[in-house]
C-alpha cells in the first residue's frame, strides 16, 4: 500500500518507536478528513487514539482479511460521532470487504479514497458508522448509548452460542466484546439499563471503554453531569479500572489484561482524556463541539506530533506493515486455526455444524413450519396474544436459535418459551432460552439488535404502548435491516379499565412510518400463524406483531377467504355470495375485521353487495404488483371504509378522500370494553352506517 501525501515531506517521529507513529497517524488521518469535509468531530480521534490503537494491536482477535468470522471479537464504537477513529483503523489495518450483499468480497473495505471522501454523498465513510455499509462497522450507531445496549446483546450472544454449540475440546465460540463510549453514553438512560442488565448476568466477556473527557456539545459536563460513574458501575456489579492518562497505553494495557483475567463481571475502563490532544488553542471549543479544528490549528497540532505541516493523508508505510504484523498476524493466525476446529467440530457434530452454518446465513432450520397448528372456527375465539403464544411455541420447538423474552411482561404478551429445556437465561444459565429483561424497554430493544448482530433469531415483546419506549432500537434495527421480531400486546383501546395511559392511540402509525418495517396486525388465529411465517422466513429486515389481550373470533376459513392471503399483505377476505360487483369495500386490521364481517353479513341481508377486505399489513400491501392492489380495491369502487381502533391517519391512501375512517381521533378512556366500543364507534351499528352513507355518496357522484 502507498502513502496519502503528495510532497516530499519528512517525519520527525523516533523511527524506532511505531506505536506512536500509528497513532498519530490515526490522528492526523482524522484531523485531515474532518477539515476536508467541512464537518465532524476531531476532537475524541484525536484524544482516543492510543486506546483504539492499543485495543485492536495488542488485544483484538479480529483477522482484516475476514472481517464477518464468526468467532471475532467485536469492537463497538458506541460514541458514533467519533467515526473517523474506527474508519482509519479499519483502513490502516487493512480490513478486506465480507458482505456480499453490498460490496466486493476482497477489497480494501476503507480505501485513502473513501476517507478523503468522509461525509460525501455515497462514501463508505459517512458521518456515523453504518452497518452493511462498511466492512468492519459492527453496528450502526451515533445515538448514544444505543451501542453500548447492542454490545450487551453481542456479550450475551457469545455466552449463549458457546452454551448452545461448544462441546468438550470444541470452543467455537469463545469471543469478546470491547467498546468505547464516552460521555454521552454515560447520561443516556439506555446506556444505564443496559449496563444494569449486564452486571447482572455477569458477562466477563464484555469490556466498555470509557473516554471521561468531560466536554460535552454545550460546555463542561460539569454543568449537568458530576456523579461518580466508577461507584454507579461498581454498584451494577462491575469490575472497574481507571486509566489516568489515555497516552499512557502501558496502563491501558494493564487494565485490558486485569479484563481478560476477570471471570465473574463485566469491565469498565474508566479513561480520562484531554479532548483535541495537540490542538492547544481550541481543544474546549471546535473539537468538543463537532466542528472542524480549521487549517491553522490542524497545522499547530501536526507541528506538535512532529508531522510534516503541508501532508495531507499522509500514511507512511511503516504503519500499515506495523499493523499486518500486529492485528492481521494475530487475527489470521487466530481464525485459520479456528477453522481447522470448526473442520473437527464439523466431522464429530454434523448436525451442530451445519446449523452454525445456516445461523451465519440467517436461514431458518429445515421443519421449523412442521407443528404449526391450524385453529378451527370459533365465534367466541382467543384473544390474538394468546395464538401467537402457542404458535410461538409450535416454531420453537423447531427453531433452537429463536430466543427472546420480555420487559418483565412474559405472562401477559404471552412470550415464554415452554418447549423442552428452552429454560431461563441467567448468570449460572447462559444458555437459557427465555431471556427476562426486567422494567427496561429501552435496553431490550438494543439488546435484541445485539443479539441479531450476532445472527441470533431474537425477539423482544411488551404492550404496544410502550414501543414508544424503544422508538431508537426499533428504528435502528430497521435502518440496519435486522431480523428482529418485535411483539407487542395490548393493541388498542380494547385492553379496557386501563384507561388512556396504556391504550395505544398513534402506535400503530408510528411504526407504519418507519422503513422497512413490517407491522402485521392479524384478524384472528389462522392469520397469526400466517403472520408468523412471513416473520421466520425474514432475512433482512424487522417485523412487528401487534396482538389483542381480548379474544377475537376465528373466522370459519370454509366460508371466508384462506388465512394465507396475509403474506400480501391485504386479501379480499369475503365478498357477494351472488357474484355482483361490491357497492362497498370494509377494510379493517386486527380486531376490527371480525366487526367489518358482522356489518358485512348485515348488509348482505339487505341485499347490499359488500366486500370485506383484511389488511393486516400496509408494508407487504405496498409490495404488491399493481394489478394485484387494484385486485383487491378496485378504483372504481369509491365508497369504502376502514375501521382500525388507531389513529386514522394514513387510511386516506386506502379509503380516499372520500371514504369513511372509523379509529381514534383522540385519546381513549378508561371504562369496560364494551362501553368503549360503543363511546367511539366501533359497532357493528356503526359501520353499516357508514357503509350506507359511502354508497349514498358514491351514487350521488356518478349522476
Amino acid at each position: 500500500m502507498g502513502n496519502g501525501h503528495s510532497g516530499g515531506s519528512k517525519l520527525h517521529h523516533d523511527p524506532g518507536n511505531p506505536d506512536d507513529l500509528c497513532i498519530d497517524t490515526i490522528r492526523t488521518l482524522s484531523m485531515d478528513a474532518v477539515e476536508q469535509a467541512k464537518s465532524g468531530h476531531p476532537g475524541t480521534p484525536m484524544a482516543m487514539a492510543p486506546v483504539v490503537y492499543t485495543v485492536w494491536q495488542r488485544f483484538l482477535r479480529f483477522d482484516p482479511d475476514d472481517p464477518i468470522w464468526p468467532n471475532r471479537d467485536r469492537f463497538v464504537l458506541s460514541a458514533g460521532h467519533a467515526s473517523m477513529l474506527l474508519y482509519a483503523i479499519l483502513h490502516l489495518t487493512g480490513v478486506k470487504a465480507g458482505n456480499a450483499d453490498d460490496e466486493r468480497p476482497g477489497t480494501a473495505a476503507v480505501t485513502l479514497d473513501d476517507i478523503r471522501h468522509f461525509r460525501q454523498l455515497g462514501s463508505k465513510c459517512p458521518g456515523h458508522p453504518e452497518y452493511h455499509l462498511t466492512s468492519g462497522v459492527e453496528a450502526t450507531t451515533g445515538p448514544l448509548g444505543q451501542g453500548c445496549g447492542n454490545s450487551v446483546g453481542m456479550a450475551i450472544a457469545a455466552r449463549w452460542l458457546a452454551a448452545r454449540f461448544n462441546r468438550p475440546e470444541f470452543p467455537v465460540f469463545d469471543y469478546d466484546v470491547y467498546t468505547l463510549c464516552g460521555d454521552g453514553d454515560m447520561m443516556e438512560g439506555v446506556a444505564s439499563e443496559a449496563a444494569s442488565l449486564a452486571g447482572h448476568l455477569k458477562l466477563a466477556n464484555l469490556c466498555w471503554i470509557y473516554d471521561s473527557n468531560r466536554i460535552s456539545i454545550e460546555g463542561p459536563t460539569d454543568i449537568t453531569f458530576n456523579e461518580d460513574v466508577a461507584a454507579r458501575f461498581a454498584g451494577y456489579g462491575w469490575s472497574v479500572s481507571r486509566v489516568d492518562d489515555a497516552n499512557d497505553t502501558a496502563a491501558l494495557v494493564h487494565a485490558l489484561e486485569r479484563f481478560r483475567s476477570t471471570p465473574d463481571r463485566p469491565t469498565l475502563i474508566l479513561v480520562h482524556s484531554h479532548i483535541g490532544y495537540g490542538a492547544p488553542h481550541k481543544q474546549d471549543t471546535n473539537a468538543a463541539h463537532g466542528e472542524p479544528l480549521g487549517e491553522d490549528e490542524v497545522r499547530l497540532a501536526k507541528r506538535r506530533y512532529g508531522w510534516p505541516e503541508d501532508a495531507h493523508f499522509l500514511v507512511p508505510d511503516s504503519v500499515y506493515e506495523h499493523f499486518q504484523q500486529g492485528v492481521a498476524r494475530r487475527g489470521r493466525r487466530r481464525r485459520d486455526g479456528w477453522l481447522a476446529l470448526f473442520e473437527r467440530y464439523r466431522a464429530a457434530h454434523p448436525d451442530l455444524a451445519d446449523a452454525v452454518e445456516r445461523m451465519q446465513r440467517r436461514q431458518p432450520p429445515p421443519g421449523w413450519d412442521t407443528a404449526l397448528p391450524s385453529f378451527p372456527a370459533d365465534p367466541k375465539g382467543l384473544a390474538t396474544r394468546d395464538s401467537s403464544g402457542t404458535v410461538l411455541n409450535a416454531i420453537a420447538a423447531h427453531h433452537p436459535t429463536l430466543i427472546g423474552g420480555a420487559a418483565d411482561l412474559a405472562p401477559s404478551t404471552k412470550t415464554r418459551l415452554t418447549v423442552a429445556g428452552a429454560g431461563d437465561l441467567e448468570p449460572a444459565e447462559p444458555g437459557g432460552r427465555n431471556l427476562h429483561f426486567g422494567v427496561r424497554e429501552h435496553a431490550m430493544g438494543a439488546v435484541v439488535n445485539g443479539l441479531a448482530l450476532s445472527k441470533i433469531r431474537a425477539f423482544g415483546s411488551s404492550f404496544l404502548i410502550f414501543s414508544d419506549y424503544m422508538k431508537p432500537p426499533l428504528r435502528l434495527s430497521a435502518l440496519m435491516e435486522l431480523p428482529c421480531i418485535w411483539i407487542f400486546t395490548h393493541d388498542s383501546i380494547g385492553l379496557g379499565e386501563d384507561g388512556p395511559t396504556h391504550q395505544p392511540v398513534e402506535q400503530l402509525v408510528g411504526l407504519r412510518a418507519i422503513p422497512g418495517l413490517i407491522v402485521l396486525r392479524p384478524a384472528d388465529a389462522n392469520e397469526v400463524v400466517e403472520a408468523w411465517r412471513v416473520i421466520i422466513n425474514l432475512r433482512h429486515g424487522p417485523a412487528c406483531l401487534a396482538l389483542t389481550r381480548q379474544a377475537v373470533p376465528t373466522l370459519d376459513r370454509t366460508r371466508y377467504a384462506s388465512a394465507a392471503g396475509l403474506a400480501r399483505g391485504a386479501y379480499v377476505l369475503a365478498n357477494p355470495a351472488d357474484g355482483r360487483e361490491p357497492e362497498v369495500i370494509l377494510i379493517g386490521t386486527g380486531s376490527e375485521v371480525s366487526l367489518c364481517i358482522a356489518a358485512f353479513e348485515r348488509l348482505a341481508a339487505e341485499g347490499v353487495a359488500a366486500r370485506v377486505v383484511s389488511m393486516p399489513s400496509w408494508e407487504l400491501f405496498e409490495r404488491q404488483d399493481e394489478a394485484y392492489r387494484e385486485g383487491v380495491l378496485p378504483p372504481e369502487v369509491t365508497a369504502r371504509v376502514s375501521v382500525e381502533q388507531g389513529s386514522v391517519i394514513g387510511w386516506d391512501r386506502y379509503v380516499g378522500m372520500t371514504g369513511a375512517k372509523i379509529g381514534m381521533h383522540g385519546f381513549g378512556a378508561s371504562a369496560p370494553l364494551k362501553d368503549l366500543l360503543t363511546r367511539f364507534g366501533f359497532t357493528p351499528d356503526a359501520v353499516v352506517a357508514a357503509a350506507r352513507d359511502q354508497i349514498a355518496k358514491a351514487t350521488l357522484r356518478r349522476r
